[in-house]
């Protein structure tokens, strides 16, 4: 302590506080937005597989807490959510419309949700994001970077950026004591988020995505801080036509609804080629994925490529030999394999994941 600074001054200027032992009380008041699932404050992780619904789930959760509405039968904290949806708004604006007509009765008093559809540097934009929110007056109890991915500039594999991006994601925390929910990509082994384990660190609390063998939305609270774990969520996306675009074609986007959970099936163990190929396979489907060209073939929402384009990615990772004799045969038996065993999905020169919890 500064010898000029008189021991009262002190008092009054330091926010460190020593509280005696028997001034320390029980805390009974809420700590949480969604009880038993996400904190009233911290850093909160939603991670899974590409196009497992993690997106969704996310919207759905966090639109129960703006709305003030029990979520799945938890009690919830209402108040309002800034979303970034930085992988792009245009098509979220269809899953807000999907969840209004299906939701929203006629002139309901609007809830307290904002979207931030521009894309954002989350290190070098944090002040000018706070300054944003600040500005609407919203004060939120939860701000939702969907995804990590599309708001890191930097490796999510180095520390040093990884760092820097929870600092960033605290500071918001701190400025408006609220949640800050990351929604991130699993690995190319995808039993944990992808890149720099400090992230995970430093999560409050950590929610896993998957699809399961009925191709549902399962949702584990993989750990809490102070809290309970293991709960899940079972999750089906619901259709919903929204509009007709300006060439008369449908608008449909999808809501969650509640689904029953199935019963786990027991997988034949993969092969290290089979697990590289089916990896190889999520990683193209993240760079050059493109959206299904209609529900009557590939699941709804899902996310394909062109087989050949599979392929070849197979051939450049080393997984298949291009110099053997007849190359497209290992790679025949290989994709055929994956289908049979229902890992991968294929229709009319199309593949895609279908789900990614085989045993390695």
């Amino acid at each position: 302590m500064d010898e000029r600074v008189s021991l009262d001054e002190y008092r009054q200027k330091s926010r460190l506080k020593l509280v005696p032992f028997d001034d320390i009380k029980l805390a009974t008041d809420r700590n949480y937005l969604v009880k038993g699932w996400v904190p009233g404050e911290g850093l909160v992780i939603v991670w899974g597989a590409p196009k497992c619904g993690k997106s969704f789930l996310t919207f759905d959760m966090v639109m129960h807490i703006a709305l003030g509405w029990k979520y799945r039968g938890c009690k919830v904290v209402q108040g309002p959510v800034v979303y970034l949806a930085a992988e792009g708004a245009h098509g979220f604006k269809a899953r807000i419309e999907a969840f209004r007509q299906r939701h929203l009765p006629e002139n309901h008093e609007p809830p307290a949700f904002y979207l931030v559809g521009a894309s954002i540097d989350l290190i070098g934009d944090r002040t000018e994001l706070i300054g944003a929110i600040e500005v609407a007056g919203c004060d939120p109890v939860a701000v939702v970077i969907d995804t990590l991915n599309r708001s890191l500039v930097g490796s999510e594999s180095r520390d040093e950026d990884m760092a820097r991006y929870i600092q960033a994601a605290d500071a918001i925390r701190e400025r408006f004591h609220c949640a800050v929910i990351i929604v991130h990509h699993c690995g190319i082994a995808d039993n944990r988020p992808r890149g720099h384990t400090s992230l995970t660190g430093a999560a409050d609390a950590q929610i896993a995505v998957r699809r399961d063998g009925n191709n549902n939305i399962v949702a584990t609270l993989e750990w809490m801080k102070d809290g309970p774990e293991g709960e899940t969520l079972t999750s089906a996306l619901e259709v919903v036509d929204v509009g007709i675009d300006d060439d008369g074609d449908p608008i449909t986007s999808c809501v969650v609804v509640e689904a029953e959970a199935s019963e786990e099936r027991t997988y034949e163990r993969l092969t290290g080629r089979q697990r590289r190929a089916v990896d190889a396979l999520a990683n193209v489907l993240i760079d050059a994925g493109q959206p299904a060209p209609d529900a009557t073939h590939y699941p709804s929402g899902a996310t394909v490529v062109q087989v050949e384009t599979w392929r070849e990615t197979l051939f450049k990772a080393g997984v298949l030999d291009r110099d053997a004799s007849n190359p497209r045969q290992p790679f025949k038996r290989l994709k055929d394999t994956l289908t049979e065993r229902g890992v991968i999905g294929e229709w009319n020169g199309l593949v895609w994941v279908v789900r990614t919890d085989a045993d390695v």
